[in-house]
């Protein structure tokens, strides 16, 4: 079973190191691909002011939060749920790194000490498109994910974009045969067999592209090439007629 969590966090401000809380988490659970619906929310009392910028991204005052739990209360309930999973972040080490210190201060180790390991989908993305946006707004929009309610941050919305935006970058890696229930066959699920066709006695058109097509796609070719910054492998390849 493949168990992942979608995570992401809402902060006092940009530094934990400097004293900075989170005020919000949102987990999202997917298991072998499917989301489950099974979610983690909470808003989080950080004991210290909030940073006027960071209420203007995500909008939760102090006043909102002074009734809250702390994180100290909920340390137990956020362990339980993520333990054992890959959990994926946009922009990781942001997060990790406010989990990490929030984990310390309570002398409980390190959040990354209860989870199987972390993925950056921000990174993963920069592979994807490299040299275009890849905030999670924009990828929303790339990927024909819906987050036209996002006007403020939150971090159970966030989480749940970041799901669908992640399902739809990793698509190529879903099984090509799947049963009704969408199981890849691995546990010995009900699978159908592809008939063998011979295509040997077809005689297929081959056809070739117009000069309008042909320049289209060396310019995208040249484009590529401009925004990985000339890193791009197929002018080194030999040509073999």
């Amino acid at each position: 079973m493949t168990r992942q969590i979608f995570l992401d966090t809402e902060t006092t401000g940009l530094n934990p190191e400097t004293g900075d809380r989170i005020v919000e988490i949102g987990c999202v659970e997917m298991v072998n691909r499917r989301l489950t619906g099974r979610h983690l929310h909470f808003y989080i009392n950080p004991e210290r002011p909030n940073n006027e910028e960071a209420v203007r991204v995500h909008g939760l005052t102090d006043e909102f939060l002074s009734d809250k739990p702390v994180f100290g209360a909920l340390i137990d309930q956020i362990i339980d749920y993520c333990r054992d999973a890959e959990v994926i972040i946009h922009n990781a080490a942001f997060d990790i790194g406010f989990l990490n210190a929030e984990f310390k201060r309570l002398g409980r180790g390190l959040f990354t000490d209860c989870i199987w390991g972390v993925v950056d989908s921000l990174e993963m993305a920069r592979e994807m498109f490299p040299g275009k946006s890849n905030s999670l707004d924009s990828l929303c929009k790339r990927l024909e994910v819906d987050n036209s309610h996002r006007t403020l941050h939150g971090a159970l919305m966030d989480a749940e974009l970041l799901a669908e935006v992640y399902i739809n970058m990793t698509r190529g890696q879903d099984a090509l045969l799947m049963d009704a229930d969408g199981a890849d066959g691995a546990d010995g699920g009900n699978v159908a067999e592809a008939a063998a066709m011979d295509f040997s006695a077809f005689k297929l058109p081959v056809l070739g592209p117009t000069e309008e097509e042909a320049a289209a796609f060396d310019a995208a070719l040249s484009d590529l090439d401009k925004a990985s910054g000339g890193k791009t492998l197929w002018k080194s390849l030999e040509v073999v007629l």
